[in-house]
């Protein structure tokens, strides 16, 4: 039985203890674990050096890392000053879809092999994503609030206030990967018409239609956004094609902030050309005092919090033990990264 020397540098989500156990069933390896707890999600992430969405812990994780082989982190800031603290440090898996807090290019040089977790949340974002749309669909935030304020609005049974239903609508999905997947299901269950819009895909599968962008804008009651933030798609979503919704459409982000252009989005929702919005993510966060978003009608908000449920964070060890497990047999990890 081999001894590896690994690092855990799990957070207050990902927590060590998950990654410890999930390790820890790989047979015939001995892990000799060293341990850092980075302060996400009780501390914001950001920029760190070259770096993003990671946690200010350059010094902690150079520290720990003298003499270690693998390390497992979420949000550890794997810059290059980071990583020449690490000659011995051979592969490093990060518990996201993709690892953004790792300098990858100068992990290549140096040898490390680098994995992430894709899929991890998938099942949790693509539950929140359909959970923002029915609450859009529905305006619970606004029929909550009518009751905390001693309200018993029955006039927003009116036809012109009441909202709609999904059994029977168009729901466009802008991006197929295993968020959309999930989504798509879901949806066609409700007993939507689903459309999807995604370059990458050749074939949509039984029930779902394959169409352009502009074509699935056109038709669709719901449009929800799970594409990656790329040069490409950065503000894909803009006011000239929330102009090409339907009168009254929902729009649901919970993919980038980045996507979609904000200000139009909430000049549509003001002038009625969207019906309603559910959002996940923002192009600042945390979201500013005085953002216009604070005051838009007809808009659900959540804190950047779709892949917030227990069993991600299990999985997320899961994931990772898997990878860890096919790097240590000389195999590719699924879900191995190349720079």
């Amino acid at each position: 039985m081999r001894t590896v020397k690994t690092l855990l540098a799990g957070d207050h989500f990902v927590r060590n203890d998950l990654l410890a156990a999930a390790l820890s069933t790989i047979p015939d390896v001995a892990f000799e674990f060293r341990e850092v707890t980075l302060p996400w999600p009780l501390t914001p992430y950001g920029r760190v050096a070259e770096v993003d969405e990671a946690s200010d812990a350059e010094d902690q994780l150079i520290e720990a890392l003298a003499g270690v082989e693998l390390a497992v982190t979420q949000m550890g800031p794997f810059t290059e000053r980071v990583l020449d603290a690490a000659p011995d440090l051979r592969f490093l898996v990060v518990c996201r879809g993709g690892p953004v807090n790792v300098n990858v290019a100068a992990a290549a040089e140096r040898g490390i092999a680098v994995a992430s977790t894709p899929g991890r949340n998938a099942v949790a974002a693509a539950e929140h994503a359909v959970a923002l749309t029915m609450g859009a669909l529905r305006n619970l935030p606004r029929l909550q609030r009518t009751l905390e304020h001693g309200e018993w609005r029955s006039d927003l049974y009116a036809y012109d206030e009441c909202g709609g239903e999904l059994d029977g609508s168009t729901v466009g999905l802008v991006g197929y990967g295993a968020i959309g997947q999930r989504v798509a299901r879901v949806m066609l269950a409700f007993g939507a018409r689903v459309l999807v819009a995604d370059p990458y895909v050749d074939q949509a599968p039984e029930g779902i239609e394959l169409v352009e962008l502009d074509e699935l804008l056109r038709q669709s009651d719901v449009v929800s956004l799970h594409a990656r933030l790329t040069d490409q798609t950065r503000g894909m979503i803009g006011a000239q094609q929330i102009a090409a919704m339907p009168r009254g459409a929902v729009l649901v982000n919970t993919a980038r902030g980045g996507l979609l252009d904000y200000d139009a989005t909430v000049d549509a929702l003001e002038s009625g050309q969207l019906g309603a919005a559910a959002f996940d993510v923002f192009p600042s966060e945390p979201v500013p005092a005085g953002s216009r978003l604070l005051t838009a009608p007809n808009i659900v908000m959540t804190p950047h919090l779709a892949g917030a449920t227990r069993q991600t964070a299990h999985r997320a060890g899961s994931i990772a033990a898997e990878a860890v497990a096919a790097f240590l047999n000389g195999k590719d990890p699924a879900g191995l990264v190349s720079a």
